[in-house]
């Protein structure tokens, strides 16, 4: 089927500023302040498509260009075990995992599939650069994932603790080369070694939470609940490292809002970190926009003692003009902070309540919920959303699996030239590569 891209523009949010998009605009190049853009769609009115497939069904709310293979959808569904144990009359989970008795088939077993299919779906398809995505292990999955499926050339960089977790069902398509930062490096480590990636002309950056189809696509977490509650939630939980899917789903808010048939209030955001990473919850209690010193030796010890490793990013979109500073503030909302005896707590209570298993970020918001249900900031009777963003890594791994090894390890210490040579070297085929080393072995 021949798909026709979606219709959007965009504006600048602290401003208010219209433009257009030049393909892959990431800002506002006529505005000097920090601030995100986001997606000003033609369609006003929230209407999943029937005739497409996974993600896709919500294209008109999505900045996309085509759409792609084996995309699915978040799953929501109202909770029985976990409502009643915590004595709530109208809980409802968005589940981004796998677990094929209640139709979620993510196979990367994460809701960051969501970005990777609305990014990419987002890229011209006939492009002859490079992307470049950093990552501290979830959204490298998906992405790897979601490119090797459609053969879309990309870097991946995470650092090389967290390559434990990149375990795929089948091995994936040369088009993707996954770098890593040495051991002892941390999140923003890999981001360094993206960006000096991206000093050259082949390679260009995703742009994180600039990105409005990354934040887009994570905003389906709530077009899956709206459309299955019928209404805006009264309260949304979800544990945060970046804050982009929190950002996303305050802005899929505002869109409903405009719709008008599913509710003209704004639901509290209620977000969560692991202890001791608490940069963003810290900032917030002190109600500081501009976030709290963290050096980059404390960001990496604490990034090491949590369990849930994805909540560690020390350079988040935390207090840019539209990121999760103003949405809380816009929302109501509040921070929450966990242990990592409570993650393991209700890791092993969830599945008994809910019968699969989750992803430690997933049991932070889990734990959050507990937090806000003992403190009654959310009451028996709310319409709730808790977004769990990822498991069923058990019943996807029972069907085999292997660990991706990195193609090359790397410090984001050394030249840029040095780096994009090495990287560049990934990509020959191999008959070039031959006749380079042959040729410099002669010159030797």
């Amino acid at each position: 089927m021949k798909f026709t891209p979606t219709s959007y523009q965009l504006m600048n949010v602290i401003d208010g500023h219209i433009l257009s998009d030049a393909g892959w605009t990431l800002a506002d190049p006529d505005t000097q302040s920090p601030s995100l853009v986001r997606a000003i769609y033609e369609t006003k009115q929230f209407t999943p498509r029937e005739d497409l497939d996974g993600i896709y069904r919500y294209a008109n709310w999505l900045p996309i260009s085509r759409v792609l293979k084996k995309s699915c959808a978040p799953v929501t569904y109202k909770s029985k075990g976990l409502a009643e144990h915590l004595g709530l009359d109208n809980l409802y989970i968005t589940f981004s995992g796998y677990n094929p008795k209640i139709g979620a088939t993510m196979e990367t077993c994460s809701f960051k599939e969501t970005e990777a299919f609305s990014v990419c779906g987002r890229l011209p398809k006939n492009s002859d650069k490079v992307l470049v995505v950093q990552s501290a292990g979830n959204t490298a999955r998906a992405f790897a994932q979601v490119c090797s499926d459609n053969n879309i050339p990309i870097v991946i960089c995470v650092p090389a603790d967290n390559f434990r977790d990149l375990w795929f069902r089948s091995k994936l398509n040369s088009c993707v080369k996954m770098i890593a930062t040495p051991s002892g490096s941390d999140y923003f480590d890999a981001i360094a070694l993206g960006d000096k990636i991206c000093q050259s002309p082949r390679y260009f950056a995703e742009g994180g939470a600039k990105n409005v189809a990354r934040r887009d696509g994570m905003g389906t977490t709530l077009l899956s609940a709206v459309e299955c509650i019928g209404r805006i939630p009264d309260a949304y939980f979800q544990a945060v490292g970046s804050g982009t899917g929190a950002i996303a789903a305050w802005e899929n808010n505002l869109r409903l809002i405009e719709d008008g048939r599913f509710g003209t209030h704004k639901m509290k955001l209620f977000v969560s970190q692991n202890i001791p990473f608490t940069i963003m919850y810290d900032s917030w209690k002190a109600h500081q926009r501009q976030l709290l010193d963290l050096t980059p030796e404390q960001s990496r010890r604490d990034a090491e003692v949590i369990l849930a490793k994805v909540l560690s990013n020390r350079k988040p979109p935390y207090s840019i003009a539209g990121g999760l500073f103003d949405a809380l503030e816009d929302t109501g909302g509040d921070f929450f902070k966990v242990t990592n005896d409570e993650i393991v707590r209700w890791i092993l209570m969830y599945r008994n309540l809910e019968g699969y298993d989750i992803f430690p970020a997933a049991a932070t918001a889990v734990a959050s919920l507990a937090q806000a249900v003992e403190s009654g900031q959310v009451k028996k009777e709310d319409v709730i959303m808790v977004n769990v963003t990822g498991g069923g890594s058990l019943a996807a791994q029972s069907r085999g699996y292997y660990v991706k090894e990195p193609d090359l390890v790397i410090s984001p210490d050394l030249p840029a030239a040095e780096i994009i040579a090495q990287v560049d070297a990934l990509f020959e085929k191999p008959a070039r590569k031959r006749r380079r080393l042959a040729k410099e072995s002669k010159s030797e």
